[in-house]
């Protein structure tokens, strides 16, 4: 469903990527694990089309994604995006945000974009919170309600971006709960994440970066629980005992 070959990616004079290599079936969730800054997030972004890169390929669905082509937005709007920070509109009620994209994007009755939003927003546990505008929920809310956006222009595939590490620690097992939910309803996913137990319990393949490259790929067990290169045995020490790491290596 998703291919990204030999994917080469600069800011200015810095390599952010460097020959990144991943493919993602129908079905699948692959977590990317890595520090601060290995070039995970600006690999979601080439996928989306959201930047574009200087070398190698990205394609979805069998077609080239490049940021400049005119069938981009078509390509985007069959992959869901869900990003750190909600970016939801304050002046809508949850609603109204839910139901946005499909009256205004893909000219849905409204009727039914209604109906289908308020379907949604029950999936994630928020019918009762339909009326209520973002400033009124809490952090963790606000990103199910995201996550409900998303979903409600029916993507084919969906790409997390840590969606989690805006959260306080208490807010984490809701969102977490409802991607739980989708993986196992069969929802093609990329997910970017730091928590390590989910990537355990629901990927299907870890990839872990490191300096723009991936250093190690495998099945989620392999990677997380018996790790064969030296970058992510140390990694993963570290994000799971970080009293016993210096803070500068988790940047």
């Amino acid at each position: 469903m998703i291919r990204v070959t030999e994917l080469e990616k600069r800011f200015g004079q810095h390599r952010v990527l460097q020959g990144v290599s991943l493919h993602v079936d129908a079905g699948e969730v692959v977590c990317l694990i890595g520090p601060s800054g290995s070039g995970k997030s600006t690999v979601l972004r080439c996928i989306n089309g959201l930047e574009s890169y200087e070398g190698g390929e990205v394609r979805a669905f069998g077609e080239r994604v490049d940021r400049g082509s005119k069938n981009i937005h078509q390509l985007r709007s069959r992959m869901g995006m869900v990003f750190q920070r909600f970016n939801l509109f304050p002046h809508r009620t949850v609603l109204q945000n839910v139901m946005e994209g499909p009256v205004y994007v893909l000219r849905e009755n409204p009727a039914q974009a209604r109906n289908e939003a308020m379907a949604l927003l029950a999936k994630v546990g928020l019918a009762e919170k339909a009326q209520a505008y973002p400033a009124q929920l809490s952090g963790g809310q606000q990103q199910r309600v995201a996550i409900a956006r998303a979903l409600a222009m029916k993507p084919e595939a969906m790409l997390f971006d840590e969606p989690t590490s805006a959260l306080d620690p208490e807010l984490v097992g809701d969102v977490l709960a409802v991607m739980r939910a989708l993986a196992g309803e069969g929802m093609t996913m990329i997910v970017v994440t730091h928590e390590m137990g989910f990537a355990r319990e629901v990927a299907d393949r870890v990839c872990f970066l490191h300096s723009g490259s991936i250093v190690e790929e495998g099945p989620a067990a392999q990677v997380l629980g018996a790790p064969r290169q030296p970058r992510t045995q140390d990694f993963l020490r570290r994000v799971l005992h970080p009293s016993a790491a210096p803070a500068e290596v988790l940047q």
